[in-house]
């Protein structure tokens, strides 16, 4: 491929935005740049490298236009180990640091990608716009409704480019749902669904110990109350609530995000959800069973999350990569969205989305549909364009958070036992709840902090 001097890849940056809104893509590959001069790759460091800051770690150097500088985690040994897989893959030197502060303080760093748990990506997020850095940020966006905007304040403040690793908003098939929806074709819709249903155990209590060689338990932990080294907290972080919000918060934040976008909401008027952790024992907190409703003006939202369901099976592969659909009724990830004048099924991270009418011959009729694929290179291929152009990316901060909003609503009402919550759209407050707002926001272990003023 032809190498692009800063010039040429501005140029084809925007003209790729153009054909990315009109739900096409140009490029006949994500990466815009092959091979580029070392002087014009964006320097990257990444923050945290176990299971998806992995897999970012890799789609981003398949690029050629993107180098990495550090390769931080809290786990040291993590840290060298897939520092040297990197340095021997781009051909320099990824230095593998425990403490991402030290790579922040190196001017020469462009961005970090921040895959780490979920009680650590706004504390990340601010520090690196803080420091001058853009910032490629996991989903969901953050711990607490406070802190996501403060996140979106801090971006705002040093001018960064923040994207939230939603990359359901940079695929083609979903752009083109979300033409069809604005273009009317679906009716009025006054309904959505969105589903989250997968197999997830629980784990067994372990007694505090020792952390393992080489772990900063310490700031692992960061924001998070005080404790001693848990192997099970440290497992199972996705459902403990000084961590994170369980699975809507974990895997739903795409399909709640991507419902939210096509069906054209911001704030909920008001939020209630129920449930309980019943399908097994352990020391989980967050529910295994979850039902929440979101009300919108002229629209309800429900969402409903299982993870005892071995039988629904999220999109695979083969799926994203080929012309297929899922079978929707077993599809773990799917969203419903129902209008006057039909009714859409989409899939999140692939699997496109079909449009049906009325039965005839009690057979299904298709009116619509668009095949769809796994959008994780176009969304690095958005965010490497804005940090370069210094446009707002497709999922941005303020969107994320929005989205995330939903989150943490649906969670402050199952954690006062069903309460509904009425939001007040202007502060994003809860109304008249002085119990709901004692989880609006956590309680920070310094020097873990995010500041009131970023």
């Amino acid at each position: 491929m032809t190498k692009l001097n800063r010039r040429q890849f501005l140029d084809r940056s925007t003209k790729t935005s153009l054909g990315m809104a009109a739900g096409v893509t140009i490029l006949a590959h994500a990466a815009s740049v092959r091979g580029a001069p070392a002087n014009e790759k964006v320097v990257l460091a990444a923050i945290g490298i176990g299971g998806r800051g992995n897999h970012l770690s890799q789609g981003f150097l398949e690029r050629g236009d993107t180098v990495y500088a550090y390769v931080c985690d809290t786990d040291i040994k993590k840290a060298e180990g897939r520092a040297a897989e990197i340095s021997q893959k781009q051909g320099s030197e990824a230095k593998p640091l425990q403490d991402f502060r030290k790579a922040l303080e190196d001017k020469s760093v462009d961005a970090v990608i921040s895959a780490t748990p979920d009680h650590w990506h706004a504390l990340s997020t601010v520090w690196s716009c803080q420091a001058g850095k853009d910032v490629y940020v996991e989903k969901p966006a953050c711990h607490s409704c406070w802190e996501g905007r403060k996140m979106v304040e801090a971006a705002r403040k040093y001018k960064r480019i923040v994207q939230l690793g939603t990359q359901n908003r940079s695929a083609p098939y979903n752009m083109a749902a979300k033409k069809y929806i604005e273009d009317g074709k679906l009716g009025k819709i006054h309904m959505c669904r969105i589903y989250n249903q997968k197999s997830w155990g629980n784990l067994p209590a372990a007694p505090d110990s020792d952390p393992p060689a080489g772990l900063d338990w310490s700031m692992w932990n960061g924001p998070a109350p005080e404790h001693r080294y848990n192997a099970a907290l440290h497992r199972g972080w996705h459902h403990l609530w000084r961590y994170s919000g369980g699975d809507i918060a974990n895997d739903a934040s795409h399909q709640i995000d991507l419902a939210r976008w096509l069906c054209g909401v911001e704030y909920p008027t008001s939020a209630y959800s129920v449930g309980g952790r019943w399908a097994s024992e352990g020391v989980m907190e967050t529910p295994d069973s979850q039902v929440a409703v979101f009300e919108f003006p002229e629209m309800v939202v429900t969402f409903e999350l299982t993870l005892y369901t071995p039988y629904m099976l999220k999109t695979d592969s083969v799926i994203r990569d080929n012309d297929m659909f899922p079978y929707w009724p077993q599809n773990a990830t799917r969203i419903e969205i129902y209008g006057t004048e039909g009714f859409m099924c989409v899939g999140r991270h692939g699997g496109g989305w079909q449009v049906y009418d009325r039965p005839k011959d009690r057979l299904p009729v298709v009116k619509e549909q668009c095949y769809g694929r796994f959008p994780d290179p176009e969304h690095k291929e958005n965010f490497i364009q804005c940090i370069r152009s210094r446009e707002l990316p497709n999922a941005d901060i303020e969107k994320g958070h929005r989205s995330a909003l939903m989150i943490h609503y649906a969670n402050i009402s199952y954690r006062l036992g069903g309460e509904k919550v009425v939001v007040d759209p202007e502060t994003e407050q809860i109304k008249d709840n002085p119990k709901a707002m004692k989880l609006f926001k956590r309680d920070y272990r310094a020097p873990y902090v995010v500041p009131d003023e970023v």
